[in-house]
């Protein structure tokens, strides 16, 4: 990367961290995406109950795979052996975990986190349940404020996802939101994540990458 690209991408990461931190919400930094994995670490023990949400940035990392390793009592929602019934099993299961892993839609540099969801599931757990959160997100999903996120949500996560899937929804084929409302669609619910109580404190933790990753 270009010396004076990754100044002002390190700027913007520095500053989100410190809104993120602001609102008691702890944040890291690596450079790489072979960087995550030695990261992680820190935050797991062997045996933790550990699930995650719909991500291609937990792929790109390796943490999906890495999970299905033994180590760790993993619920697996990519298991393809789970009956489609069951699935809001594992889903509700999930909200016990100890560490639950996911990716954010956006994230503003005042150190706010919006995420999109179609049936839940992901939002729940990220403000709800899991003792430990671990959010992993590429420098790209920082955003000025919450209407860029909004709209990144909107604009860039919605359709790649739908198009990724084979969502048969609008913004699937015209690549950007349609304000639909198609059956199956999955950007129902909006949550912004602004704050963690003091008692809750780095209960969520942003671990951004030097890299392009996910939508």
């Amino acid at each position: 990367m270009d010396k004076n690209k990754k100044y002002v991408i390190d700027k913007k990461v520095e500053h989100t961290m410190q809104g993120l931190e602001k609102n008691n919400i702890y944040a890291c930094y690596v450079e790489t995406k072979e960087d995550v994995i030695p990261k992680v670490l820190e935050f797991l023990k062997e045996g933790d109950k550990v699930s995650c949400g719909g991500s291609m940035t937990l792929f790109e990392t390796g943490i999906v795979e890495y999970l299905r390793n033994g180590k760790y009592n993993y619920l697996d929602r990519y298991d393809p052996n789970i009956p489609a019934d069951k699935m809001d099993d594992l889903f509700t299961d999930a909200l016990s975990c100890d560490t639950y892993f996911s990716s954010s839609n956006a994230i503003t540099e005042n150190g706010e986190l919006l995420n999109i969801d179609g049936r839940g599931n992901r939002v729940a757990a990220l403000i709800y349940g899991p003792k430990s959160v671990i959010i992993i997100a590429g420098y790209n999903k920082i955003v000025p404020d919450i209407n860029a996120a909004y709209d990144r949500a909107k604009n860039i996560a919605a359709p790649a996802n739908a198009k990724r899937l084979g969502y048969a929804i609008p913004c699937g084929t015209t690549g950007k939101c349609m304000k639909c409302s198609a059956p199956a669609k999955f950007c129902s619910l909006f949550t912004v994540i602004g704050y963690q109580l003091p008692i809750r404190k780095d209960r969520i933790k942003v671990i951004f990458v030097g890299e392009e990753l996910g939508y």
